[in-house]
Formats: C-alpha cells, sequence, structure tokens
C-alpha cells in the first residue's frame, strides 16, 4: 500500500519504519523544520538544549528489546545524574527513579538523535503543514501547506493515512472517520513551557536535576550531566502544568522572564545567565490517557497512534507510550 503517515514524532517513526519494512511505500509529512517532534533538542552556539522530553524508561519487554537495540547502535546511554526535589530551595535526595529500579536514558548526544535515526531510509518531507484529510473515492487525499507554495497542494491517492500528531491536532485531521474525532477529542493535551538558560561558569549547585514544588517551575535539569554532551553550563527547565496553561498565550519573552526569576528562587542562585530561551509547547503531554494502544478502521483505512493512548501503561505522555503505539498500529494495518 501506499501510505501517508501525518507526524515524525517516536510514534510516526515507529510505524513508518515498521510499515515500510512490511513492503508498503510510505511518505511522513512533518510540519517542522526537523523530526523527533517532541524528542527534540535546539542546537546553539553554546551547546544542545533538551527542551522537550528529559529522558525515558523502558518497562515493557518490546520497548525494552528496542532500547536495546538504540544503546548496541549508540544511540542512547543510561543518564546517572543526581536527582532531588526542591522545596523553596531546600533540596531532598531522590532515588534512581520512581520504582527505585528503572534506569533513566537519554538519547545522545541529544534526544533528538533517536529520530533523526530512526528517520534515515524513510521519505521524510518537513516543513509540510497537512491541513485537511480528504477522502478520494477508496484512497486519500491531503492537503498540504508548504513555505514555498503559495496554496495548499493536493498530496496523494493514498491507499491508507496515519495520524500521528498529539490529539488535539489529531481532531481536524480524523474529520473523516467522526468516530475516532470523537475518541480523540476525550483527551485534550495540556501545554507546558520550557526554558532553556546557558551560563558561563558553572553554578556548583551539587546535583543534576530536580522537581521543583511551590514554584511556577516543575523541574529543572542540567543538560551537560547528560552522556555525550558538549561541556557547559547548561539547564532545562519545565514550567508546571497550571502555570503554563494560565500563561499559555505570553509572548516568549515574558515567559523566560518570569520563569528565569522562578529559576532563581528555586535554586537560590542569582548568577544571570549568557544565553536565556523559552519555548512554548501547546500539547506537551496527554491529560486523560485513551484506553487501548492505537485506532484503526480497515474499511476505511485510516488510523491514529501516539504518547495519549495507554498502550498498557500506567499514565500516558512518555516515550514508551508512543513506540507501543505505533508498533500496534503498524501491525493492525499489516
Amino acid at each position: 500500500m501506499h501510505i501517508a503517515i501525518i507526524g515524525s514524532g517516536l510514534a510516526g517513526l515507529t510505524c513508518a519504519r515498521q510499515l515500510q519494512a512490511q513492503g508498503n511505500t510510505v511518505v511522513v509529512y512533518e510540519k517542522s523544520g526537523d523530526v523527533s517532534g517532541r524528542m527534540s533538542t535546539r542546537y546553539t552556539e553554546l551547546g544542545g538544549f533538551d527542551h522537550g522530553a528529559q529522558y525515558f524508561t523502558a518497562t515493557s519487554d518490546p520497548f525494552k528489546k528496542e532500547v536495546a537495540g538504540w544503546r548496541k547502535a549508540g544511540w542512547a546511554a543510561p543518564w546517572n545524574g543526581k536527582l532531588v526535589s526542591l522545596d523553596h530551595g531546600v533540596a531532598k535526595a531522590v532515588g534512581r527513579s520512581a520504582d527505585g529500579a528503572t534506569q533513566r536514558l537519554v538519547a545522545v548526544p541529544g534526544m533528538s538523535a533517536v529520530g533523526q535515526q530512526l528517520a534515515q531510509q524513510l521519505e521524510v518531507r518537513t516543513e509540510h503543514l497537512v491541513r485537511r484529510v480528504e477522502s478520494h473515492g477508496r484512497q486519500w487525499l491531503l492537503a498540504v501547506q508548504s513555505e514555498t507554495v503559495p496554496i495548499d497542494a493536493t498530496a496523494g491517492p493514498f491507499d491508507a493515512v496515519i495520524v500521528a500528531v498529539p490529539a488535539d491536532q489529531a481532531i481536524p485531521l480524523l474529520g473523516a472517520a467522526p468516530k475516532f474525532a470523537k475518541q480523540a477529542a476525550r483527551t485534550r493535551s495540556a501545554p507546558c513551557w520550557a526554558l532553556m538558560l546557558g551560563f558561563h561558569d558553572s553554578l556548583g549547585l551539587g546535583y543534576d536535576g530536580a522537581w521543583v514544588h511551590g514554584s511556577r517551575l516543575a523541574w529543572i535539569a542540567r543538560d551537560a550531566s547528560k552522556p555525550q554532551r558538549r561541556p557547559g553550563e547548561h539547564w532545562v527547565g519545565h514550567a508546571s502544568k497550571e502555570w503554563s496553561i494560565e500563561h499559555l498565550e505570553d509572548d516568549p519573552e515574558r515567559a523566560r522572564e518570569k520563569l528565569l526569576k522562578a529559576f532563581h528562587e528555586a535554586t537560590g542562585s542569582q548568577v544571570q545567565p549568557i544565553y536565556a530561551a523559552a519555548h512554548r509547547w501547546r500539547h506537551a503531554q496527554a491529560v486523560q490517557p485513551l484506553p487501548g494502544d492505537c485506532l484503526w478502521d480497515a474499511r476505511l483505512r485510516i488510523g491514529a497512534c501516539g504518547d495519549w493512548f495507554e498502550a498498557g501503561l500506567e499514565g500516558s505522555g512518555r516515550i514508551e507510550n508512543a513506540y507501543l503505539s505505533g508498533l500496534a498500529l503498524a501491525a493492525a494495518v499489516h
């Protein structure tokens, strides 16, 4: 089959690779300039900032096997940073992970590296925003917007369409399958403001990451503590869900200043950064995951996958959810 996949995060790339391995012809459409979705790294003159997903764990057998392959290929490595909880500036050590046993891992040399590796050998069309999915007999056409064309272009026809974007963005794309659009509407995404800070010298904080309480920030991490990162004092912060929702429409400069103040208050350091930027993730994490692992209509040949499915795990929004969902949808299509 000739299959279109909308979205090049881990779910979309996983599904694409599986479907291509099954003998299908696959084209991936991505609205951004690069792949990886929220497993992103922003590269600057100071080095990279993992301003999206911070790390991942593997609990299911399929994902453990996949991650073992990533590690063997040199795409991922353990992160053994010292993590603490911060409550009004007071640090308290925490275990290696929530359950005290599961290892935290990161992609190397940045979180976007896994997506970039998975995209190899795939036809990925970046900076192509799919605005509509339209039926064309028993096939599908895509209305695609790109910077090089003043009006929407038509792509296709395709025998099947896979929607691999956050639930909020999937709803309009699933209009031709109203049942699926209604299901996607049951799980909306919460936003997250991300803060990126670069300092000339070490802040000497004594920890590499922290869950922050009583602050606008919910999490901070020293990127250089992760393996194979460029040396330097680089910190990433994630605002709380509540603060991100309240300040969703702030301009980046205003959000940056508020979150920088919160960083100083949480860490007790008043050193000013030589680099500071804020990034708004409008659809950072599913608020309520959908039961099951994907959506697929074999008659219409349209489906959806992503980290907004439970995929047999507790919670949602994790890298493992995305992988299992993409894997399940490829199996359903096959």
